[in-house]
């Protein structure tokens, strides 16, 4: 079994990541099977590998995890991060993205080191240079929803950008600015 420790020395670093979903397919996965092919649909990642050290300044404790973990996910010591993500959608008319979502990592219920430690609890072996996404990171308000669906809630709210254009999903020619950074005393 992977401890704690062993977990967090596997982790080189991190990228921000999207497992872009065909919600159209999506939506007929979901009961009874859960997410499958429509998260078979792509994946981006940013240009940029940020080192574990290079985070350390900004380690903290995640919230609290009710129920308690088991034994083998409990942590000896703060797993999460301070890293702020903001998205933001231009449609394909406008000149500018506007923000659609500000969030922070440190929302994650389960952390990185957690994630690992279950996902290789099963005997699955982990390779270097393997990439796991965290899932989605959204907040406890609703300017912290991480992902389309849920800040347009099932697309019965649409988000309003510029001069009347609303999007409840993604539309061929739109684009997405996906940011993120750590704040410290006098430099990000």
């Amino acid at each position: 079994m992977l401890t704690e420790a062993q977990a967090e020395e596997m982790i080189f670093g991190f990228v921000i990541l999207n497992d872009w979903s065909a919600r159209d397919i999506q939506q007929w996965e979901y009961v009874p099977l859960g997410p499958f092919q429509a998260k078979a649909f792509a994946t981006s990642i940013s240009p940029w590998v940020v080192t574990r050290e290079a985070l350390e300044p900004f380690r903290m404790q995640g919230p609290v995890q009710q129920p308690e973990p088991l034994a083998y996910l409990k942590q000896v010591r703060p797993n999460n991060y301070d890293l702020a993500l903001d998205v933001g959608l231009r449609a394909g008319a406008m000149n500018e993205a506007k923000t659609i979502c500000s969030t922070n990592f440190k929302y994650m219920y389960w952390s990185s080191v957690q994630q690992l430690v279950h996902h290789a609890s099963s005997g699955c072996a982990m390779n270097v240079g393997d990439l796991l996404g965290s899932g989605t990171i959204s907040g406890p308000e609703k300017h912290q929803r991480g992902s389309l669906l849920e800040i347009s809630w099932n697309g019965t709210e649409p988000v309003e950008l510029a001069d009347g254009v609303t999007r409840s999903f993604l539309e061929n020619g739109d684009s997405l600015v996906m940011r993120g950074w750590c704040q410290g005393d006098g430099y990000r």
